[in-house]
């Protein structure tokens, strides 16, 4: 009985974290949706929005049960790709895009095989992260103007002119998404 109880406190403080967790990754992909892209974004701003997201993943992967290595790889891999931005904001070897195509390729690689560790809606949510994070990669390398992606989503926005911004906003919020429903699962006690 003792040793039940203690299991389900663990359920919920495990829960408790990931859903502040992905939170809090949402609430930076929000950030990023509404930074002033008209004058574009600074990279020392996108890397510390990397390296946050990054950091948080690896904390919210640490409380997993199921997947662990692989959820704190894809936050590192986040906040490496930040860390990129910060170090060495633009060199002549690669353009800005390139080092997001990466990180969303990457990203997209780690989670679509942690998905085929995983079950149930988690597999579904883990699986749908990495399909966002690969479909965003493969609208960069296609040179797809996220602008015009936008404007067919939401109409013509004129105040707010789209750009890598959204690429983070659309990674954030798929992630955060994906950590609630993991969170809902560890307190129920639900392998996730």
């Amino acid at each position: 009985m003792a040793r039940r109880a203690r299991a389900s406190f663990s359920d919920r403080t495990r829960a408790r974290g990931i859903r502040i967790a992905g939170v809090s990754v949402i609430l930076l992909g929000a950030g990023a949706a509404l930074l002033p892209a008209d004058k574009g974004i600074s990279s020392d701003v996108m890397g510390a929005l990397l390296i946050a997201a990054g950091l948080i993943e690896v904390i919210a992967g640490s409380l997993r049960r199921d997947v662990r290595r692989y959820e704190m790889t894809a936050g590192a891999v986040t906040a490496f790709a930040g860390a990129l931005f910060v170090i060495n904001p633009e060199t002549q070897f690669f353009p800005t895009v390139w080092p997001i195509v990466g990180w969303l390729l990457v990203r997209s690689a780690i989670l679509a095989y942690a998905s085929t560790h995983t079950g149930g809606s988690v597999r579904m949510w883990t699986a749908l992260s990495a399909g966002t994070d690969f479909l965003l990669a493969v609208l960069l390398i296609a040179g797809l103007s996220v602008a015009a992606l936008v404007v067919s989503i939401f109409g013509p926005t004129p105040p707010l002119i789209a750009s890598l911004s959204w690429i983070l906003a659309a990674s954030f919020v798929a992630t955060g998404l994906l950590l609630l429903e993991v969170a809902s699962c560890e307190q129920e006690g639900v392998q996730a």
